[in-house]
């Protein structure tokens, strides 16, 4: 089986040289090409220049590095999407135990996402910490991206904002619909995380307190996101006897609040919720 040259992780396997007067920083000769567009892997060389994949393929110039992996495959990074990662990054942004399987981008916000907070939710987190401890310094989930990114992390980072942290946020642990006053005030946090870069709203209808959230109430959260092109991602209410319906209120959350749609996470056939 070909070793696998993921770009993004260190190539310390490969031998190299460097060249006097370069095009590119490094040059990876040799390899077989995966590019991650569905057709046949191809032996090709890849160019590097910056933090940008520069060329692909046949290419005339050199790199500063040249590194050579004739018989391994080099492939795009790899997208953990159902990443929970959001405390182990705060404290080692190697995240090497995603990074050594390939892992170029951590995707988070299954139901429950880092922001935004307030103060009873901060003291909540902080008071149930586990082995993982960290000062919470942010309150938006635009700032505690930024957080992460300034603390330094060797992958790329995303979030969806989750239904379930909104609720909290408005109604802490309540099994009970929001009011309209709380509903409005959950929307505009949804304008505010979409504005931040969040990638949409992700639901995790399995768990308490996430499954006290009816369906108009997930409709109106995505109406919001669907403004700014975000997407809908659930862990639906059942994976078991109640799957179709499941998958009915996905569907009907995504027409109702014209947003795209994804089932975020599925068990496998024969799990019961």
């Amino acid at each position: 089986m070909n070793k696998i040259v993921l770009l993004g992780v260190a190539l310390s396997l490969a031998s190299c040289v460097s060249a006097p007067s370069a095009d590119y920083d490094v040059v990876l000769r040799g390899g077989t090409i995966y590019d991650g567009g569905g057709g046949a892997p191809y032996l090709g060389d890849i160019a590097i220049k910056g933090d940008r994949i520069a060329a692909v393929g046949q290419f005339s110039g050199s790199g500063t590095r040249e590194i050579y992996v004739h018989g391994r495959a080099i492939a795009p990074g790899f997208i953990n999407m159902l990443s929970w990662a959001t405390d182990s990054l705060l404290v080692d942004g190697r995240a090497l135990a995603d990074v050594e399987q390939g892992i170029t981008l951590e995707v988070m916000g299954e139901g429950e996402s880092m922001g935004p907070l307030n103060d009873a939710m901060k003291k909540y987190a902080l008071d149930n910490q586990g082995d993982i401890k960290y000062p919470i310094t942010w309150t938006t989930l635009g700032e505690y991206l930024d957080h992460v990114v300034e603390l330094g992390t060797s992958v790329n980072i995303a979030s969806f904002a989750g239904a379930t942290t909104l609720r909290e946020h408005e109604i802490a642990f309540a099994d009970r619909p929001p009011t309209a006053e709380e509903l409005e005030r959950m929307r505009a946090l949804v304008r505010q995380a979409m504005e931040e870069g969040a990638l949409g709203i992700g639901s995790s209808l399995i768990y308490a307190p996430a499954f006290y959230a009816k369906t108009d109430e997930l409709v109106a959260l995505c109406e919001e996101a669907a403004k700014y092109d975000g997407m809908y991602i659930s862990h639906m209410r059942s994976e078991g006897n109640r799957l179709l319906e499941a998958v009915d209120e996905l569907i009907d959350i995504s027409r109702r609040a014209k947003v795209r749609a994804e089932i975020y996470h599925l068990k496998a056939a024969g799990a019961a919720n």
